[in-house]
């Protein structure tokens, strides 16, 4: 009896339910690169070559371990594509009696299997995602009946179910939950940065540059230099990296942006847990011994361990508790098009060209430049919800839809009216002044509000609270907000609504 294994290329873990109980006399093992993985969204050149590595790589080690491989290459001349295709083309030529693949991460996916079920002749088994730390069910308990799904309630049930930072009596390690507040300091001056990891480059990782280069050079981004761990041993090289040299240094400065340095002190970890080379109970696991060992402070580990077991957990609850409906959510309206400036950083504002500039030389850009930069200029200037989910979905390597959608929709856009956060993440130039350095080198000045050298953070921040009052006036924490805008005379009410409008056609004329 053979059965047919598929492991997606966000699996790439030795502990994925489709490799449980595998007879390696008889089953076979399925990988697959598609082109529509880079058609339905243009991925970034560093995303698609580090992913077909990992993916390669992962494949090899398997093979090497004894096990049979169906791996479908994209250059192979009879690929189609589809993933559809190739797995009717693999079980008309294989044979097998069963197909196996754990559960997608991404809702399409989940809906393509089921569909498959009823068209194909042998059973289709789809297992359990055991690698995530709160099952399906596990969030459906705590959402029911809830009218706001908060991450810190949330996130304190977790610590508890996986007892990470707990101490004997059932309360937290220092006597609280979340040591947020220490952990937004604004950067000083001179401030210095450990330098990052790189890893040699296998012949495979040759081959898939040479692969990208080739063939996707029209997408955004540098290809190279190429410096992402693609095995399971670099990821745990990046892993013990991080901990030993970064984490202590993590906590305080979290919140900073600092022009030339997109790490700072963030971790580089999510691409490689988002597809499996790395494990998030091995990763909160050693954090916690960095902070019982004396090695890490609590506010950095607390911070850490909170993105992982509180954020990206429920992150991922929100998104399948909620889909498909939450796809088409958009509570503001908003649908204008995205301007170009988020594809070329042509732009004078100095802040924005330079997140988008780490996101084009990196894949990366670090959280408070997602959500308060570009995430925050689109919710301020009504870009159409889609095309911004669109645009973080491709750009960002550890960018997939199960993470990206939350992240950008609930959070950054406020799509979703508040199931996610409790306000709009809308902030003016003067939270980019406190937080970064970036004002001090920009054409605009974030202390104007009207005129030609106006930061257009400011005018676009008054006037998104005036347009959307009746949408914000049952939101108690933009209560002040709205209530120094009504304040303002009509005439500065005026002037801010004008200068706004300045602004809009100044980006959609691509001189802003």
């Amino acid at each position: 009896m053979t059965k047919l294994r598929l492991i997606l290329n966000d699996q790439l873990s030795s502990s994925i339910a489709t490799l449980k109980n595998v007879d390696k006399a008889s089953d076979i093992l399925m990988f697959c690169e598609l082109m529509i993985d880079t058609t339905f969204v243009k991925h970034h050149q560093k995303k698609l070559a580090f992913l077909w590595s990992a993916m390669r790589h992962f494949a090899k080690d398997l093979a090497l371990q004894g096990f049979k491989i169906h791996y479908l290459y994209l250059e192979d001349p009879k690929n189609s594509g589809s993933l559809e295709q190739e797995i009717l083309r693999a079980l008309a030529e294989l044979q097998p009696d069963h197909l196996i693949v754990t559960e997608p991460s991404q809702w399409s996916l989940i809906a393509f299997f089921r569909g498959l079920e009823k068209n194909i002749a042998i059973p289709l088994l789809m297992l359990q995602d055991e690698r995530f730390l709160a099952s399906h069910e596990d969030f459906r308990t705590w959402a029911q009946g809830k009218k706001q799904l908060r991450m810190e309630f949330f996130y304190r049930i977790m610590r508890k179910k996986h007892n990470l930072l707990m101490e004997e009596d059932n309360q937290p390690a220092g006597g609280r939950w979340n040591y947020d507040q220490e952990n937004r300091k604004p950067p000083k001056k001179g401030m210095t940065f450990v330098r990052r990891i790189s890893h040699p480059k296998s012949d495979l990782t040759q081959t898939v540059l040479k692969l990208v280069a080739q063939r996707f050079s029209d997408h955004f981004g540098t290809l190279e230099p190429f410096y992402y761990a693609v095995t399971r041993s670099e990821a745990l090289l990046e892993l013990a990296h991080f901990m030993e040299k970064i984490l202590p240094y993590f906590g305080d400065y979290q919140d900073a942006m600092v022009a030339g340095e997109p790490y700072l002190n963030h971790s580089l970890l999510s691409s490689y847990l988002n597809v499996g080379l790395l494990e998030p109970l091995e990763i909160c696991r050693m954090a916690e011994s960095a902070y019982r060992a004396g090695q890490a402070p609590l506010n950095a580990v607390e911070g850490f361990i909170r993105q992982i077991l509180g954020w990206r957990e429920y992150v991922r609850g929100i998104y399948h508790w909620s889909m498909p409906d939450y796809a088409e959510l958009n509570y503001f309206e908003a649908k204008r098009p995205l301007p170009a400036f988020y594809w070329s950083g042509h732009t004078k504002m100095f802040c924005m060209a330079e997140a988008i500039e780490h996101t084009r030389e990196h894949a990366y850009s670090h959280h408070i430049q997602r959500l308060m930069l570009t995430g925050n200029f689109a919710l301020l200037a009504g870009l159409d919800v889609k095309e911004v989910q669109a645009w973080y979905l491709a750009v960002y390597s550890d960018a997939h839809e199960w993470v990206e959608m939350p992240n950008t929709l609930g959070m950054a856009l406020f799509g979703d009216g508040g199931l996610m956060a409790s306000k709009p993440y809308a902030a003016s130039g003067a939270y980019i002044n406190r937080m970064s350095h970036f004002c001090e080198q920009c054409y605009y000045d974030p202390k104007i509000s009207v005129g030609e050298k106006a930061c257009p953070f400011n005018a676009l921040y008054w006037d998104f609270i005036g347009r959307n009052q009746k949408k914000l006036k049952t939101n108690f924490r933009v209560a002040y907000m709205l209530s120094t805008w009504n304040r303002f005379s009509d005439e500065k009410q005026k002037a801010l609504q004008n200068q706004a409008q300045k602004t809009i056609k100044s980006m959609e004329e691509g001189c802003l």
